[in-house]
């Protein structure tokens, strides 16, 4: 076994010195198959800004890097997530109908998403949730 090691770290050396477009476009490919699978896009550091702006208070700047978090690019699951939270933000500030099509959007994306249960019994956004889950 000990023999194979220097042989497996010479060819990884050779293979990482290559300079040649087919290496670089497999490992652009498999770093976006690596973002697609572990959630990791080009949007996730907008998304955890506003997260925390949202957790800090910060709805207006939350808003605006939630959506650019969805327009840079991310996961299903992140897509969700900050939809949910533009809805809240939305909510909060009497903006129902926004409140509401956000609520599709990430619904739209994951059809059975649910509220946790301090948010679905929020008494602003809990029944406007239900509301539009419910197809009303």
């Amino acid at each position: 076994m000990r023999r194979g090691l220097p042989i497996a770290m010479a060819a990884c050396a050779l293979l990482a010195a290559c300079d040649s477009a087919p290496i670089k476009e497999i490992t652009a490919d498999a770093k976006s198959a690596w973002g697609q699978l572990t959630g990791s896009s080009k949007g996730g550091s907008a998304l955890s800004t506003g997260l925390k702006q949202y957790d800090d208070g910060d709805y207006p700047q939350s808003a605006k890097n939630l959506q650019a978090a969805l327009d840079q690019g991310l996961g299903n699951k992140d897509k969700v997530n900050a939809h949910k939270h533009l809805a809240f933000i939305h909510c909060s500030e009497n903006r129902t109908q926004r409140c509401r099509e956000e609520f599709r959007k990430a619904l739209a994306v994951d059809p059975a998403m649910e509220l946790a249960a301090a948010e679905v019994g929020h008494p602003i956004w809990g029944p406007i949730f239900q509301n539009v889950k419910a197809g009303r």
